[in-house]
């Protein structure tokens, strides 16, 4: 009789949570290793003055096809857990014209192009520009002859002015975590491949209603037991012993589901592994910052995400997102603050302070002063994703190691959909090796 397969995760994050539900739906035995008390790792929840509030605002678009695909598996409705709206960005305080781009409910691609046709503080020849934009994308299949940087790919296409300010640069810095001088074109194109250049409903904004652990984390620990798996939290693991043991425990396969360099310490412990620990030792890595401003419940948003005035005369703010409408405490505001940027010289009291007067700005009233703030600073909550950044395949040299985690997926930037895709990769490996 053959022994049933055993499969060691280390690392309770999206990616080994996805790695583990994949490799549960065919009945084999997973252990997840977790150092955190909690599941869900960099995107998670935490309490923040009496309100269950996320550790940073993330944006989940139609496009995350795979994320959706085993929120429905583990259980986690979509539908119910998540918000979806047509795309909308509005920057009411731009400093010309305020910028409005919504798309309309009508078949790809004739959304986007009429999407484009109307967006309000957009000249005309901009709107044609970016229609030539996604064509030129389009006819190359979304594939660059060389990879550049953004800014570089948008000054060959001729893209300037509010299209550039409101639109692709918002989208590279939200997608990408990285400014768009420092950002892989070829990675941005992916993502518009994807989302701008797929299905009307791709394009779709999927806002959660509830927190980070219940759109997937919890449900998936939840799922994971149910089929006989076990996740063991703040169980931290160091080192691979021979023969893929942990902790004495021998495994058949081991996932490494961590940061990448947390990865690059396990995998220098081992001359097989030890050029991909080289490798990840080479990456840089980008901040992100979430400010949460608490107001009295009577303070709303026309539009549960605006775009702020980032770059204009020194403005800092980048995103804000009223929770009110998002399921969560009606008046409270969360900023989000990408990549490395002035505002991560700032202390916490002095940037509240700027987010809530550039808030007044965008809203052209006098707001009353927060009753609280929290400022969330993650200072590596993703890696710097720039040209020609090599990636790491999910097998490694060493058999039966594989590794799991958003910078494994190379198609995609550090988002929530390319962690899951990096776990169900590991695990599809597994079952066919």
């Amino acid at each position: 009789m053959k022994t049933p397969m055993k499969i060691a995760i280390v690392g309770g994050g999206w990616a080994g949570l996805a790695a583990a539900v994949e490799l549960t739906l065919p009945g084999i035995h997973v252990t997840v290793f977790e150092a955190a008390r909690q599941v869900g790792g960099r995107a998670r929840s935490v309490n923040v003055h009496g309100h269950i509030l996320d550790n940073g605002q993330h944006i989940f678009v139609g496009a995350y096809h795979e994320m959706l695909r085993l929120m429905k598996t583990v259980n986690a409705t979509p539908e119910k857990l998540l918000r979806r709206l047509p795309l909308e960005l509005n920057f009411p305080g731009s400093s010309t014209a305020p910028f409005r781009l919504r798309l309309p409910k009508l078949p790809a691609p004739l959304h986007l192009a009429i999407g484009l046709i109307a967006a309000q503080g957009v000249s005309l020849s901009e709107k044609i520009g970016a229609v030539r934009f996604m064509h030129s994308l389009q006819a190359s299949h979304y594939r660059l002859d060389n990879d550049c940087t953004v800014a570089e790919l948008l000054n060959i296409h001729g893209q300037r002015g509010s299209l550039r300010a409101h639109m692709w640069e918002p989208l590279c810095l939200a997608a990408l975590n990285t400014e768009p001088k420092n950002a892989s074109a070829q990675i941005f194109a992916n993502v518009l491949r994807d989302s701008l250049g797929g299905s009307r409903a791709d394009t779709d904004l999927l806002l959660p209603v509830v927190d980070l652990d219940q759109i997937f984390p919890l449900p998936a620990a939840d799922f994971i037991r149910s089929q006989g798996g076990e996740i063991l939290l703040s169980s931290r693991i160091t080192k691979l012993d021979d023969n893929l043991r942990i902790d004495g425990v021998a495994f058949d396969h081991v996932i490494l589901a961590v940061a990448p360099q947390h990865a690059a310490a396990f995998l220098a412990q081992r001359p097989e592994t030890s050029e991909l620990a080289s490798l990840l030792d080479t990456y840089t890595y980008e901040p992100i910052g979430t400010v949460y401003l608490g107001y009295p419940p009577e303070l709303n948003l026309p539009f549960p995400m605006l775009g702020l005035n980032k770059g204009q005369s020194g403005r800092l703010g980048q995103w804000v997102f009223d929770r009110g409408p998002l399921g969560g405490a009606a008046g409270v505001m969360g900023f989000v603050l990408s990549a490395d940027g002035a505002w991560d010289e700032r202390d916490n009291e002095a940037l509240a302070s700027t987010l809530h007067g550039e808030l007044e700005e965008v809203l052209r009233k006098k707001l009353p002063l927060p009753l609280w703030h929290q400022v969330i600073r993650e200072r590596r909550a993703t890696f710097s994703c720039r040209p020609h950044l090599r990636r790491p395949p999910a097998k490694t040299q060493l058999s039966g190691l594989w590794l799991a985690g958003d910078y494994v997926c190379a198609d995609y930037p550090a988002t929530l959909e390319g962690a899951v895709r990096s776990g169900i990769a590991a695990a599809r490996g597994i079952l066919l090796s």
